[in-house]
């Protein structure tokens, strides 16, 4: 176990609630934890905690491949590349990112969101990387940020299927804070023709010390959450078929949509 006192990581902590209001009334939240690993901190944090790992097979192990780019890169350089590429910003500071661990062996990631900072720490873009569980596809989201706004909001046009009871034809209206004491992310979906607003998910998360007993503590605390998580997806899905709302087939699915 390796002294280190991290200045940026922390794990956060609090409630995830997703709403949908159209053509069926829907609601559900749970707990849960996520970890802000600043990248430059990511080796020394692992090192906090036996129960943490990068190398091995641990209750909670961070895996390379589980995360954006190409893994002959860093993470920070293929997320700094991408940013670069997309957006024409070369950016010299900090990354940090927003994610889930594999705990137990097992990941649900759906989305991991990479803060990216200037040389100023002030944040310039946010990489979003959407991943969609039953298919197991990711594709990134490159956002531009305006530093002077402590609460972003960006509008973009979805451009993966995510889930099967929503169609294509949606763009995202995404509202996010700075990290700090509290993290706020707030998306809604709404429609590319009128603009209406079907469907919303809030993340909610309170900051903690991080700490080599704050890491065991959550780790223990939600012992099953990668399990949770998956059953509760499709539990949910369940209900929203049970309630009769409009099934979306895989647009590279040969099946045909079904309502």
């Amino acid at each position: 176990m390796v002294d280190f006192v991290p200045k940026h990581s922390a794990i956060y902590h609090g409630m995830v609630r997703h709403r949908r209001f159209t053509p069926r009334s829907h609601a559900f939240r749970y707990r849960v934890f996520m970890m802000y690993f600043d990248l430059d901190e990511l080796d020394d944090v692992l090192a906090m905690s036996p129960w943490w790992s990068m190398k091995h097979w641990s209750f909670a192990r961070f895996s390379r491949k589980d995360y954006f780019g190409n893994e002959s890169l860093s993470i920070k350089q293929a997320v700094l590349s991408e940013v670069n590429s997309r957006l024409g910003l070369s950016l010299s500071g900090s990354v940090r990112m927003l994610t889930n661990c594999r705990y137990f062996g097992f990941i649900i990631n759906p989305i991991t969101i990479y803060y990216c900072f200037d040389e100023h720490e002030q944040l310039q873009a946010m990489l979003l990387e959407v991943t969609n569980t039953p298919w197991k596809e990711k594709i990134p989201y490159v956002l531009k940020c305006d530093p002077s706004d402590q609460m972003q909001r960006i509008q973009f046009n979805k451009a993966m299927h995510v889930s099967p009871f929503h169609p294509m034809e949606h763009f995202y209206d995404w509202r996010s804070n700075v990290p700090n004491k509290k993290l706020a992310v707030h998306m809604q979906n709404r429609e590319l023709v009128g603009e209406q607003c079907v469907f919303d998910a809030t993340l909610s998360l309170t900051r903690m010390t991080l700490t080599s007993s704050s890491m065991a503590r959550v780790l223990f605390s939600y012992p099953v959450m990668t399990m949770k998580v998956a059953f509760g997806i499709y539990w949910q899905a369940l209900k929203l078929w049970m309630k009769k709302v409009p099934f979306y087939s895989h647009p590279n699915s040969s099946s045909t949509t079904t309502k």
